[in-house]
């Protein structure tokens, strides 16, 4: 779909100073959040416009379409995240694609994801891969409103897929993400927040890893996800507009 890219800088602009003043609020520095701009439906005009824009962290959901725009935008020095659930059958295609994997909720598909880099299926989309040349970034995506997701790790099997994809060398286990259900008044989303935090510091506790990202938080409510830990908000709406088509 088409954007407005005359106010997609603004956009930005107004994004960024929000977050300084969320950070602010909970002791914390704005440089410190990454804005993901969620560019899913959007077309590669609309992400280029973002980069100049300044931003360098993008997300997308679906690996065809990212396949589809990719090449519009080979030469833009950023970050690719895959946000969207990743089917197992596109895995070797999504260790081609993208720096850092931001669903991954299995362990048989971070197996699979793991065996693709292992056979060196992973050219890394640009020079300066996070995880290494043969590497991959991830977070686990955490479904901590059941009845309102089909996607995502439970909760209680949490610390058994972060043991198993500890144990894998070629991924980077970076931290947690997780969607909350959409409730009108932000401040009802706070309690998700905080317990993806609180499950993240028993993680790392658990597994003496440091785990220093946690990616949540939206256009809706990205204010309060900062204000309880978010290190990565990921907005679409905010930057682009509103969507059209939904994926």
């Amino acid at each position: 779909m088409a954007a407005d890219t005359t106010s997609i800088a603004e956009n930005i602009g107004r994004a960024r100073e929000r977050i300084a003043r969320a950070a602010a609020r909970a002791g914390r520095r704005g440089e410190d959040v990454t804005l993901i701009a969620i560019s899913k439906t959007f077309p590669a005009e609309a992400i280029r416009e973002a980069h100049k824009a300044g931003a360098r962290h993008f997300g997308e959901n679906r690996v065809q379409e990212w396949e589809g725009k990719r090449g519009d935008l080979a030469d833009l020095h950023a970050t690719w995240h895959l946000i969207g659930h990743l089917q197992s059958n596109k895995v070797k295609r999504a260790a081609n694609l993208f720096h850092t994997i931001d669903s991954v909720d299995s362990a048989a598909l971070a197996q699979k994801l793991d065996a693709a880099l292992a056979a060196g299926s992973s050219n890394s989309p640009s020079a300066e891969h996070p995880a290494g040349a043969h590497g991959i970034s991830i977070l686990l995506e955490v479904r901590l409103a059941p009845e309102e997701s089909k996607s995502g790790v439970a909760e209680a099997e949490l610390p058994a897929l972060a043991e198993a994809v500890l144990a894998l060398p070629h991924l980077e286990l970076r931290g947690l993400m997780t969607i909350p259900p959409f409730l009108e008044d932000p401040e009802q989303i706070r309690p998700f927040f905080r317990k993806l935090r609180e499950l993240r510091d028993s993680l790392s506790r658990r597994t003496g890893r440091p785990l220093p990202e946690l990616s949540m938080g939206m256009s809706h409510d990205f204010e309060i996800a900062i204000e309880e830990g978010a290190t990565q908000v990921r907005l679409g709406t905010a930057i682009f507009g509103v969507r059209t088509k939904a994926f």
